[in-house]
Order: C-alpha cells, then sequence, then structure tokens
C-alpha cells in the first residue's frame, strides 16, 4: 500500500473530528450583531471566498483574530478550522498561534488545525486542494507577504472550489492595497479602543471593520464591534461607563501578554 501523503492524512484527520459540515446553499455566516447583520442582509454567504486585510500594519492581529472568529462562526460553530500558512514565516515577528489565546476568545484550540506550506506557491496550490474537502466549514488562508501568484485567476479557483465544497474561505492579506480578487466581499480591519470595565479594567477586544466591496452590491460602510466570548459574537460596544474614559488605542506588539487584551497580539505565541 502505498504511503499517505500530507494532504490525504488532513483529511483524515479532518473526517475523525466531526461529521462533514458542508454549508447549505444559501446559507449565511452572521457576525452576530443585529445592526451589522442587518446591513449585510443576514450575514454573508458561507461558500464563498471573504478578503480581510489588515487597515495598517499595526492592525495585523487584529485582522488574522477577526478572520478566525469569522471562520469559526461558520457552520454549527462546532467543526474544524482549517489555517493556512506560509512555513517561512513561522517564527517570524508575529509567531505561530497560541492555543491558550485562542481559549481566551472562546475557540476550543482542538478546532483548529494549522498547515504551513513550504512557500507561497506551494501554499496555495494547498489553500485549492484543502478548499475541495467537505469536512471543513472554514479555511483561513494567510498570506504575510504580497504574493504575485495570486491574481485574479488563482482566487477565481478558490472560489470555485469554495462554492463545489460548501467550504467558507477567508483570505487574510497582511497587504491592504487593492488587487484583482474574485473575492465576494473585501475588508479593512483595524483595532479600536475598547470600553473601560469598572475601576479601568481592560475591556474585550474591539474592532473597526471597513467593508470596500460587496458583490451583492452593499454600499461600502465602517462600524466598530467588540467581541463577546460568552456569547461567541460581535456586539456593539457597550457605553463606557461615566467615571471612566475609553482605553487608549491598543499597540499589538504589547499587547496580549495578560488576559484577552484589546489588541489580541495574545492569539500568538512568538518564537523563542
Amino acid at each position: 500500500m502505498a504511503p499517505a501523503t500530507p494532504l490525504r492524512q488532513l483529511r483524515q484527520q479532518l473526517d475523525a473530528m466531526v461529521p462533514p459540515a458542508r454549508a447549505e446553499r444559501g446559507a449565511r455566516v452572521g457576525f452576530g450583531c443585529g445592526d451589522m447583520d442587518a446591513r449585510l442582509d443576514g450575514g454573508l454567504p458561507q461558500a464563498m471566498l471573504h478578503e480581510v486585510t489588515a487597515a495598517a500594519p499595526a492592525d495585523w492581529p487584529s485582522a488574522a483574530a477577526s478572520a478566525l472568529l469569522l471562520a469559526a462562526r461558520c457552520g454549527d460553530a462546532r467543526g474544524p478550522i482549517l489555517w493556512l500558512t506560509d512555513q517561512r514565516r513561522q517564527g517570524g515577528v508575529v509567531g505561530a498561534l497560541y492555543p491558550p489565546g485562542l481559549a481566551e476568545l472562546g475557540i476550543d484550540p482542538a478546532r483548529l488545525l494549522a498547515v504551513a506550506a513550504p512557500d507561497g506557491l506551494a501554499q496555495l496550490r494547498a489553500a485549492a486542494d484543502i478548499a475541495r474537502c467537505r469536512a471543513a466549514p472554514a479555511l483561513v488562508i494567510e498570506l504575510a507577504a504580497p504574493l504575485a501568484a495570486l491574481d485574479l485567476t488563482a482566487s477565481r479557483r478558490l472560489l470555485l472550489a469554495a462554492e463545489d465544497s460548501g467550504a467558507t474561505l477567508w483570505l487574510l492579506r497582511r497587504d491592504a492595497r487593492p488587487a484583482p480578487s474574485a473575492a465576494y466581499s473585501r475588508w479593512a480591519v483595524a483595532s479600536a479602543p475598547a470600553t473601560a470595565l469598572p475601576a479601568n479594567a481592560p475591556g474585550p477586544p474591539t474592532f473597526r471593520f471597513s467593508l470596500s466591496r460587496h458583490r451583492g452590491g452593499i454600499a461600502p460602510f465602517a462600524l466598530t464591534l467588540e467581541w463577546n466570548r460568552d456569547r461567541f459574537a460581535f456586539t456593539l460596544p457597550a457605553p463606557a461607563p461615566a467615571e471612566s474614559a475609553p482605553l487608549p488605542r491598543p499597540r499589538p506588539a504589547l499587547a496580549g501578554r495578560g488576559g484577552m487584551g484589546a489588541a489580541l497580539a495574545g492569539i500568538w505565541r512568538r518564537a523563542a
């Protein structure tokens, strides 16, 4: 018997985790916030390709966390989440995904399968293969650097694979410059000041979502939301207590060392 290929081994892992969770035609993934979901006609279509970028380099942890949280809400919010990265960036400035940080956001680390391709081209090929797998409801493709091979044709292949399998793909790009893409929606995400809790304790992670493109014809808009781990949903920020001022804009490079933190760098583990 021929030895199992890495892709076959990955599919076997997925099949062992949960039954296939293919999205039904017309299914949507909502943010969980009524105001945001109403603007999006009920949420974003599943079995599609969506693009998330960092509004600025310092916003990369927030963009990554928002893509991961939206992926975690796909399907029945219990299925596996695939995170596909480039092996060359492991141990870099940000490091690898950190299970305790994921747990702080309410994500069971056991749901996450991280796959590292040897380079950007292999990452794209792996993304197309994994996207055809019907056992995973969501795939996050982390592009920490621009990739010339990711053109309109390549993104179209990813979209067709998602439509066929029912998986929802989240293309996470550090480079915020617009590029030709078949993505259904395109978002720029920035960290935002968190609402202080009593005793001026750090509030929940807060994001500024800016929609720049929507193939359904929805006009661009921006909305600030915070993450509620207990509801496992985004919500509108709560009013700040009268005696407290909002926390200053967090610095992702320093945040996440204690508790959830507003900047979400706690989902990452730095290389030693």
